[in-house]
């Protein structure tokens, strides 16, 4: 299953315990803040916070309860991009870039209507993205992924222009991309 090798590539990357002063979600365990954590129930020390918690949770909030397993029933890469931009930046705001990016390659309104920026996976934007796919044909998977990551990356550089602590998100997220553009 595809969610699975998602998560586990999400939690070999975060890694372990890790309490950067530079991140503002302060503790956090395989990448799960404690906010989170807290918010699931969990009470305990975050350097104790078990695994299989956190799959869990990525499942559950990262994948299913935003609606990236129906987009992956019709782009799977896209879905998986979408995952990792909601485990880094929350899942709405990547699927407000997914919506964007769709009413911005709309030609203006021939090929469908604008969508509202809402941060929710509904009939309506996988209605959307079926239509983008069709219509745009083989590559059309391929540019949603790019306009994804192009606003991803704008999003990083405003913070680190706002915040110089978060250059190094930025840096990080850059660094991952060399080589070919792929994690």
């Amino acid at each position: 299953m595809m969610i699975d090798d998602l998560i586990d590539a999400v939690i070999d990357r975060e890694g372990g315990f890790v309490n950067n002063p530079a991140d503002r979600g302060g503790a956090t365990r395989f990448g799960i803040t404690e906010a989170v954590a807290r918010a699931d129930g969990y009470t305990g020390d975050m350097r104790h916070f078990a695994r299989p918690a956190a799959v869990a949770i990525y499942r559950r909030l990262y994948w299913t309860a935003p609606g990236l397993d129906r987009v992956a029933a019709h782009a799977p890469r896209l879905a998986a991009e979408l995952f990792d931009t909601g485990v880094n930046m929350g899942p709405a705001v990547a699927v407000t870039f997914l919506q964007r990016a769709l009413t911005a390659l709309n030609r203006g309104g021939r090929d469908y209507p604008d969508l509202a920026c809402d941060g929710r996976i509904g009939a309506q934007t996988l209605d959307v993205l079926t239509r983008f796919l069709i219509t745009r044909g083989p590559t059309a998977e391929t540019v949603l992924i790019r306009a994804v990551e192009a606003l991803q990356g704008e999003r990083y550089l405003s913070l680190a222009e706002h915040r110089p602590a978060n250059e190094a998100f930025l840096y990080g997220w850059l660094a991952n991309r060399v080589g070919g553009g792929e994690r």
